[in-house]
């Protein structure tokens, strides 16, 4: 008689031990009594009725998915290599469950689908230098299409973009002659502006011929600080020559 009590009791305790759960609170559990969903639990202590239900765990923490490197193909026609990592967490437990088989593995397929297809409408500059604006909207892509599984993608980052050694060389030749006609753009900018200050002190110097006599004595000054020279350099007025300049016309 007490074997048989003694049976009982631990098939109770078995019983009562599979019924009881407890979630931590990060985990929601999506209950399926008899085959169908009945509700979410948790989190904290969960009383199940043994056999008859059943629960499945989802955690909403937020998780890491590293996309694989991708062959992608860009709209004018140069083929990299690239790889990105998206953020994403549940927000509904119960479609995450109930609507896709293995919801970690669809979003990642659907990663690397929206990835090239994204990238491919782009050119190879846009793809290297707004990588802000194309991660927001393979963002925005990726959490219209994961809505109806109850998943929130936060985040999408682009990391790597791998080129073939020609086209690294190639760019490297497109960025030096950018540097060279920037050069060149400065430096003729750099004499234009050289030539209308010229301009305007010629303007200047002409309203006042003492100036410019002023001027030419600068100039000898300057010429004999620079260095030892024998030479010696005097302005000539030109006032000095109009009258034999004159007459010689006049003849």
């Amino acid at each position: 008689m007490f074997g048989f009590v003694g049976v009982i009791v631990i098939w109770a305790l078995a019983l009562l031990f599979l019924s009881i759960k407890v979630l931590p609170e990060y985990q929601r559990g999506v209950v399926l009594t008899l085959g169908r969903y009945t509700g979410t639990k948790g989190p904290g202590l969960v009383v199940l009725v043994p056999v008859v239900q059943r629960m499945i765990r989802v955690d909403l923490r937020v998780t890491v998915m590293d996309v694989p490197p991708q062959d992608v193909i860009s709209r004018d026609n140069v083929s990299v290599r690239v790889n990105a990592v998206v953020y994403f967490r549940v927000v509904e437990p119960d479609k995450a469950i109930l609507q896709v088989a293995d919801f970690f593995q669809a979003t990642s397929q659907l990663a690397q689908t929206r990835l090239r297809s994204v990238l491919g409408q782009h050119e190879l500059d846009d793809i290297l230098s707004q990588r802000d604006s194309i991660n927001h909207s393979l963002q925005q892509i990726l959490d219209e299409a994961t809505d109806p599984w109850g998943i929130k993608v936060s985040n999408v980052e682009i990391k790597d973009v791998d080129l073939n050694e020609t086209m690294v060389r190639a760019i490297a030749r497109q960025a030096e002659a950018e540097r060279e006609r920037r050069a060149k753009v400065i430096h003729a900018d750099g004499e234009l502006q050289a030539a209308e200050k010229l301009r305007d002190a010629a303007g200047l110097l002409a309203q006042q011929p003492q100036a410019l006599q002023l001027r030419y004595m600068q100039t000898m000054s300057d010429m004999a600080n620079s260095g030892k020279t024998s030479t010696i350099m005097f302005p000539l007025p030109l006032d000095l020559l109009k009258p034999l300049l004159e007459r010689k016309s006049d003849d």
